[in-house]
């Protein structure tokens, strides 16, 4: 008689591979700045690994002359905080409104300031990657940046992107 025998299991343990988010951060105003840093800090929070492109006008985001001072276009923008028809968003003052508007919705829900979201942010090692090529274009220097940036082209950020479980496009 024979008896057969459990073929061996292997015991090794793998530890789970860390998720990656790599969001592209496109607009630079007040209400496009929000998305990509709640999802940034959203995922490191899970233990994700982040890192956000800013390119064009998202680059205002990264400005140090600019990043605390985002605005809302009341201007065609039928979703924004102020509801009113084009003519008379386009009247001065309408944007400041908005924005006034929209940071009140803000704090009303607890919600750190974009400058506040950005220290958060690098606090929880989210990259920060700048376009080099939008520098180029729009006349930015490393020295107009906040903090804590990296200078990337768009090869270098594809390459962080490939290895990412997540792209998003804001």
């Amino acid at each position: 008689m024979t008896t057969a025998t459990q073929p061996e299991t292997a015991t090794t343990t793998h530890e789970p591979k860390t998720k990656r988010l790599a969001l592209v951060a496109s607009k630079g105003t007040l209400d496009q700045a929000y998305p990509p840093l709640i999802l940034a800090t959203t995922a490191v929070s899970l233990g994700w690994e982040v890192g956000i492109y800013f390119t064009f006008y998202g680059l205002d985001i990264l400005h140090k002359d600019r990043f605390e001072s985002l605005k809302v276009a009341s201007l065609a923008n039928p979703s924004g905080p102020l509801q009113v028809p084009n003519v008379v968003g386009a009247i001065p003052g309408a944007t400041a409104v908005a924005t006034k508007t929209m940071k009140r919705w803000m704090d009303n829900a607890s919600m750190p300031r974009i400058p506040d979201f950005i220290d958060m942010a690098r606090d929880l090692d989210v990259t920060f990657f700048a376009c080099a090529t939008t520098m180029g274009v729009m006349d930015v220097s490393e020295s107009d940046l906040i903090e804590g940036c990296d200078i990337a082209g768009a090869a270098a950020f594809l390459d962080y992107a490939a290895n990412a479980d997540i792209q998003l496009f804001i």
